[in-house]
């Protein structure tokens, strides 16, 4: 007994030092990144540290309740944006947002070609590889169905490596940079507003992960925050330090995903889900292009809430860059609860009989 107890002390050390060395290195990812004016510096440098040191094995790790952390701080500063006023502008766009929401159903029958012509994947491996919705989500639903849970995962993991480098890099190549500040202008609030959003908050985060809501840390936090803004019973707005936080802890989360041998396992498969991510980028471009002639809305923030990327990464960026922060947390919100609603329904009800017609791939 004692033997046990001894050995499992010594995984639980050895795992609190892989954290503080994963959190060291998140840290210094991100002041690198500030220093070497990256965009989004405190995301997309712990992002590429992180995951570059998992690749090369080595001995650093992130912990779970770090990143809801994060998650909690984005979502909960993405809510603060829903004054009044700005859910009026938002209902308003509801055109916009209508589009953004039957976009992606088109980027997954795109997808779901390319990673099996070019994939040499089952066609229900490339449909949920493919569906822009929550990694776990979408792994779920796959071992459901008996698809390949591995490759779905690393196909969501590889998206959005992809779009969170890629759209900050083009942004900041095209001079993309909003003047949408006015969360950043609210007042500092009492601390019993303070205290009623972050109990009611963190409240919120734990239902929504005790009922399995998707993104649970992310929307949860983010439509309580957003009702209490819209009612006018807060009106708050984070300190940027503790944005940075939520921005380091999202950007060490992502790159802790990562594992030696990532790129190696599956090249064909990976290389066929880095075409359909570049490919839908240029698809959502031109969409973009098309929407914003009929729109008073900026190209940059339809492209951003268009963008196949993650709930919280596309905001963050949205955020950062003062894009249309509640206009794309939006659209982003409504193209997730439709994906994670329709993509098994869509998957028994058409995409199977394409597939019983198709000769039977093994994986």
């Amino acid at each position: 007994m004692a033997d046990i107890d001894g050995f499992e002390a010594v995984l639980t050390q050895s795992l609190t030092i892989r954290v503080i060395l994963g959190g060291i290195a998140a840290l210094f990812g991100a002041l690198v990144a500030e220093w070497l004016h990256i965009p989004l510096p405190w995301m997309l440098g712990p992002l590429m540290v992180v995951a570059s040191l998992k690749v090369a094995s080595a001995p650093i790790s992130g912990t779970r309740p770090l990143r809801h952390a994060g998650q909690w701080v984005i979502g909960t500063s993405l809510g603060l944006y829903f004054t009044p006023d700005i859910v009026t502008l938002v209902v308003r766009h509801w055109g916009v947002i209508v589009v953004g929401t039957v976009l992606p159903v088109l980027l997954s029958m795109f997808g779901t070609w390319v990673l099996w012509y070019l994939g040499r994947t089952s066609i229900k491996t490339a449909w949920f590889s493919t569906a822009i919705g929550g990694s776990s989500e979408m792994s779920n639903l796959a071992e459901r169905w008996g698809a390949r849970v591995d490759l779905v995962a690393s196909a969501h993991s590889l998206r959005i490596l992809v779009v969170v480098i890629v759209i900050p890099f083009a942004y900041q190549a095209l001079g993309f940079q909003g003047s949408d500040l006015r969360g950043l202008s609210a007042g500092v609030g009492s601390n019993k507003e303070w205290l009623l959003l972050i109990s009611v908050t963190v409240t919120a985060g734990f239902l929504s992960q005790k009922y399995d809501l998707p993104n649970a840390w992310v929307l949860g936090p983010l439509i309580v925050s957003m009702l209490m803004t819209a009612g006018a019973y807060v009106h708050l707005a984070l300190p940027s330090e503790v944005i940075k936080a939520g921005q380091l802890l999202i950007g060490w989360s992502l790159g802790d995903r990562y594992r030696p041998g990532f790129f190696k396992a599956a090249p064909r498969f990976l290389t066929s889900v880095l075409v359909y991510t570049m490919g839908s980028l240029l698809i959502v471009a031109a969409f973009g292009l098309l929407v914003s002639s009929f729109s008073e809305l900026s190209l940059a923030t339809i492209w951003l809430g268009y963008a196949p990327g993650g709930l919280a990464e596309m905001s963050i960026t949205a955020k950062v860059l003062a894009l249309g922060v509640p206009l794309v947390t939006a659209m982003q919100v409504s193209r997730m609860a439709l994906v994670v609603v329709v993509t098994g329904w869509f998957y028994n009800l058409f995409v199977r009989r394409i597939e019983a017609r198709l000769p039977h791939r093994a994986e």
